[in-house]
C-alpha cells in the first residue's frame, strides 16, 4: 500500500466513538477532572518546550484491535497538533500513558478489563483516578517486552510517572501533578496567582509612590523653612545695618 493509499485509509477511519464503546456519561465531576489535568499538563509541557501530545476521549486504533477512547492519553516526542484520532500504524507509535477517571458505576471496566487490555497493548503506564473514593491507582510495565502490569507503590502519597517525568497525588479532592517540589498549577490557579502578584506589585508601586510623595513634601518643607530662615536672616541684617547707621 502506497503512502497516499495509507493516508486515505487513515482519513476514512471514524473520528467518533459509538455509545456502545463509551462508558455512561458521568457529569461534571468526570469532565472537570479531565479538564483540570489536561490544562495542568499542557501548560507544564508548553513551558518546558517538550513535544508531548495530550488528548482526551480520542478514538485510538491499534492494528487488529477494537478501537477505544481513554479519558486521557499522552505520547512523547510527537507533534502536539490537534487530532481527531490516534492511529498507531500512521503515527508510528502507540500510547505511552493513559488516565481513566472513575466517578460512579461499575469499576470493572477501568480496574480490571482496562488493566489487562492496556498491558496487552504495551502501554507503559496506566493511572486510575477514582474521584468518588478520592483514590489513585497506578500500573507500569516492568519492561518494554512485558505485557502484564505491576502495581506501583506510592511514596508519601505520590506516584511517580516515568513517562511524564512527574509525580501524581490526590490532594484536597483534586488530582495534582508535581515536578519535584513544584506543584503544577491549573489555569484558574495561574490566573489567581498572577492576580495576587499584580495586586502585590500594585501595592508596592502605590507605597513607593506614597513614600516618594512624602519625601518630596519633606524636601519642599525643608526648602520652605530654609527660605524662611534666609528671609529672617536678611531682615535681621537689614535692621542691624539700620541701627549701625543711626549710631554713626
Amino acid at each position: 500500500m502506497s503512502v497516499e493509499e495509507r493516508a486515505r485509509v487513515v482519513e476514512a477511519l471514524p473520528a467518533d466513538v459509538t455509545w456502545d464503546e463509551m462508558a455512561m456519561p458521568e457529569g461534571d465531576l468526570h469532565s472537570e477532572a479531565k479538564r483540570r489535568a489536561l490544562e495542568a499538563l499542557r501548560g507544564y509541557f508548553s513551558r518546558q518546550k517538550r513535544r508531548v501530545y495530550l488528548g482526551t476521549e480520542l478514538p485510538v486504533y491499534y492494528p487488529g484491535e477494537r478501537r477505544f477512547a481513554p479519558d486521557m492519553l499522552a505520547v512523547r516526542d510527537v507533534e502536539p497538533h490537534l487530532r481527531e484520532k490516534w492511529v498507531v500504524s500512521h503515527e508510528g507509535k502507540g500510547l505511552e500513558w493513559v488516565l481513566e477517571v472513575h466517578v460512579g458505576g461499575d469499576r470493572k471496566k477501568d480496574a480490571e478489563y482496562n488493566v489487562r487490555r492496556y498491558a496487552r497493548l504495551g502501554i507503559p503506564e496506566y493511572f486510575i483516578y477514582d474521584r468518588a473514593r478520592q483514590r489513585l491507582e497506578a500500573f507500569r510495565l516492568p519492561s518494554p517486552e512485558a505485557r502484564e502490569y505491576v502495581r506501583m507503590e506510592s511514596e508519601r502519597g505520590r506516584y511517580t510517572s516515568e513517562v511524564l517525568g512527574l509525580e501524581l497525588q490526590v490532594e484536597e479532592g483534586m488530582l495534582r501533578f508535581w515536578a519535584g517540589n513544584a506543584l503544577l498549577l491549573e489555569s484558574d490557579e495561574l490566573i489567581a496567582r498572577l492576580s495576587e502578584l499584580m495586586e502585590g506589585l500594585q501595592r508596592r508601586v502605590d507605597e513607593e509612590a506614597r513614600q516618594l510623595a512624602e519625601e518630596m513634601r519633606l524636601r519642599e518643607e525643608e526648602v520652605r523653612r530654609r527660605e524662611e530662615a534666609e528671609r529672617r536672616l536678611a531682615e535681621l541684617r537689614a535692621r542691624l545695618e539700620q541701627l549701625e547707621g543711626r549710631q554713626k
